[in-house]
């Protein structure tokens, strides 16, 4: 798996404060920019937990954490942005919705429509097919797409600032949510630097990630069965604690294929999503006498060996974070590694298998 722990190194989490039960925290690094964000919430937690969460359902999710964003960013009722939606995945982010719940002004929704090529599980290139976009001057730009490697948004981005450059208007500043990887912090820091030679006022990127920045794999993981460059892990990321204590409570969840499956496929096209999921249990489940459940934890809780108390902070950036509760959610990580090597791999498989098979004879 793909650590990226470059944009990160020096990085602390700092709590900023519970906003309508969402937890906020900025990163905190002396070579950033742009501001970032992590956004935690009872929503964002489940969904991100469990591919049950599909539909509309997915959707309401992310809505309080969303909401609770924006209210800081415009903490008083008013304000203006323009929607930039990218097609079909941005359609999950319920920030026009977010917007209305704050009292902002939703000027103008362009689109632009990006397919990922996709060849044996492997992205071998990427093709705008459509884009509606008014330009204007001055504009703030809200966005919510899911960000691995983060080609789909440089592309739909150097697309969009062009038009603007070309007709005349100009860009002030980008709101971003997603569910991603450290690829965004990369992306965006070089992208603000690109903007602000075409537009020499815009502000920067305001990024808020639900739940953590992930990485994404660069082989197959342990399991042999991970796709590269699109499923997320926490290795070399930042996980909010309560995602991490969440998960810790839902072990199954550690054990997922990736933090979050398709999101244009579990909101629109839900047999496709179960599928994925199920494609993955009875692939672990066939192999799982191959696997190390050991080896296999590890790598999902980011590390590969017990850590000391003093090592974990530094590891999870959790170091200038209160310390209410940090202690437990550290010896419950411990104690999952420490009795790994006790998992039934295939009895959970199994189990996952019966349960996905169920819930899908309702789709199909």
């Amino acid at each position: 798996m793909s650590g990226n722990k470059d944009c990160l190194q020096d990085v602390s989490l700092r709590f900023v404060g519970l906003h309508y039960e969402t937890s906020l925290y900025e990163l905190q690094g002396p070579h950033f920019t742009n501001r970032y964000y992590i956004l935690s919430g009872s929503g964002t937690r489940q969904l991100m937990a469990f591919p049950e969460v599909v539909g509309f359902d997915s959707y309401l999710s992310m809505l309080p954490a969303t909401v609770a964003a924006l209210r800081l960013l415009f903490p008083g009722s008013g304000g203006d942005v323009d929607i930039l939606t990218i097609l079909r995945g941005g359609l999950n982010y319920p920030v026009e919705e977010a917007c209305a719940r704050n009292g902002i002004r939703v000027r103008d929704i362009h689109f632009v429509s990006c397919e990922r090529i996709i060849e044996d599980h492997i992205i071998t290139g990427l093709d705008i097919k459509y884009e509606k976009i008014r330009v204007t001057r001055d504009r703030t730009l809200v966005i919510g797409d899911i960000i691995a490697t983060g080609d789909t948004l440089r592309l739909c981005l150097s697309q969009v600032v062009d038009r603007f450059r070309r007709r005349g208007g100009s860009i002030r500043k980008i709101i971003f949510f997603t569910i991603g990887g450290t690829r965004a912090i990369d992306l965006m820091e070089r992208m603000a630097d690109e903007i602000r030679a075409v537009f020499p006022n815009f502000e920067g990127f305001e990024c808020f990630f639900y739940e953590g920045v992930f990485t994404v794999y660069e082989d197959k993981g342990v399991t042999g069965i991970n796709v590269p460059d699109i499923d997320f892990g926490w290795k070399g990321g930042i996980i909010a604690p309560e995602f991490r204590r969440f998960v810790l409570g839902h072990p199954y969840a550690l054990l997922e294929k990736c933090i979050i499956y398709d999101g244009g496929a579990r909101r629109y096209e839900i047999p496709v999503h179960f599928h994925e999921a199920l494609e993955y249990w009875e692939g672990l489940w066939g192999r799982a006498d191959r696997i190390d459940p050991e080896k296999l934890v590890a790598e999902k809780l980011g590390y590969d060996r017990p850590l000391s108390y003093e090592e974990w902070l530094e590891v999870t950036h959790f170091k200038e974070l209160p310390e209410t509760g940090l202690l437990d959610l550290w010896n419950e990580e411990t104690g999952l590694l420490e009795n790994a090597s006790a998992l039934s791999l295939e009895t959970i498989a199994m189990q996952r298998i019966n349960s996905i098979n169920t819930i899908l004879q309702q789709y199909e």
